[in-house]
């Protein structure tokens, strides 16, 4: 007699929690009976161990030890590649667009074709710091429920090709941001000097950790208008630092609320945050943020007499908004992974920018 079971296997990794049916045979005991009579309430047994959260919990926390060994499939190397550039990343890059689009700007003769390609540079610069700092958090990635998977920490990519990928990137970055203006080749040098000595200084250190990451927001803005050039608004550099702060503090607080859920390890310097001091840093900086936006906002005249840009506060608020709700539920930790799956984050950004695009057109 044969019968299937359910098991789980350790090396999973993602999942876990599937199940996969494997048959054997039934074991006989001495008075001939079948050992199993008894398999559908241990089977019972078993799912309602799978569906308890503490025992998931320890599943996961178990996985997340298991390293690299927990992928089923590994990348190719140029897959590899790629995913160590993190593509998904480049989408912060956004702001070198927005900074000379805030300025209406970016109808003028030469400036798109600048602004791109500074906006190229800027991907490639920070592609290329993604790969050094893979590289140097190599151990503790592999600790990670998530970074687990890079290419670097997962074995995909050699620590030696990884380095000379980023390097490369980063020469490359220069020497475009150089032939745009040699001043984009001096913020792109600032940009560098910051995000690298992030990982090995300002990332340890209690609020600095947030303010280096906000500089490198405020960093991509001034690029895109010494690239354009235009001259940039205080209070639009203002909201940009705002909001810098609030995603920076966001991922600190859903990696707080995730390891303290977990029971997981954390890093030094979250051991000081506290859900108090970053819940004073996210209500400060999503207030000075929606508060310099309407400074902003209403700093220039209408156009044609319509209220074009005061209109945009609706929808940045409605930004603000549905991204503190993510916050709650601990979904802010990759924001830029929020912002493609979260559906009304979504709808606001595209409402957001279909009324920023008029009011350019019609100052224009």
């Amino acid at each position: 007699m044969r019968h299937s079971v359910s098991t789980v296997q350790p090396g999973d990794g993602a999942a876990a929690r599937a199940l996969r049916t494997v048959t054997r045979p039934a074991r006989v005991n001495e008075t001939g009976r079948d050992a199993s009579s008894g398999a559908g309430a241990d089977a019972d047994r078993r799912d309602h161990a799978l569906r308890d959260p503490a025992v998931d919990g320890a599943r996961t926390r178990a996985a997340a030890a298991a390293g690299p060994l927990a992928r089923r499939r590994a990348r190719s190397p140029w897959r590899a590649v790629l995913a160590t550039m993190r593509p998904r990343q480049w989408l912060k890059n956004a702001l070198v667009i927005a900074a000379p689009g805030a300025a209406g700007a970016l109808g003028h003769h030469g400036v798109p074709l600048r602004v791109g390609l500074a906006t190229v540079g800027f991907c490639a610069l920070a592609s290329g710091i993604y790969a050094i700092n893979d590289v140097r958090d190599v151990a503790e990635d592999r600790l990670h429920p998530v970074k687990r998977f890079r290419p670097i920490a997962a074995g995909e990519l050699g620590q030696r090709p990884a380095v000379l990928l980023g390097v490369a990137l980063m020469l490359g970055g220069l020497a475009l941001c150089a032939a745009i203006r040699p001043l984009l080749a001096v913020v792109g040098v600032g940009y560098l000097a910051l995000t690298l000595t992030y990982t090995m200084i300002w990332r340890h250190l209690l609020l600095f950790d947030v303010a280096a990451v906000a500089g490198g927001f405020v960093l991509r803005a001034v690029a895109g208008g010494v690239a354009a050039p235009v001259e940039l608004s205080e209070w639009f550099l203002l909201v940009v630092s705002f909001a810098a702060v609030l995603v920076a503090s966001g991922k600190r607080w859903a990696e707080l609320r995730r390891t303290t859920l977990a029971g997981a390890s954390r890093r030094r310097v979250l051991e000081r945050y506290t859900a108090g001091r970053l819940r004073a840093l996210l209500w400060g900086s999503g207030a000075g943020a929606l508060v310099t936006y309407c400074v902003w906002a209403f700093e220039l005249p209408d156009a044609k007499g319509f209220p074009w840009r005061p209109l945009t506060i609706l929808p940045f608020a409605a930004c603000l908004a549905r991204y503190g709700s993510a916050l709650r539920t601990g979904e802010a930790e990759a924001p830029e992974d929020l912002i493609l799956a979260d559906r009304w984050l979504a709808v606001a950004a595209v409402l957001w920018l279909a009324l920023f695009a008029l009011e350019v057109h019609a100052a224009a």
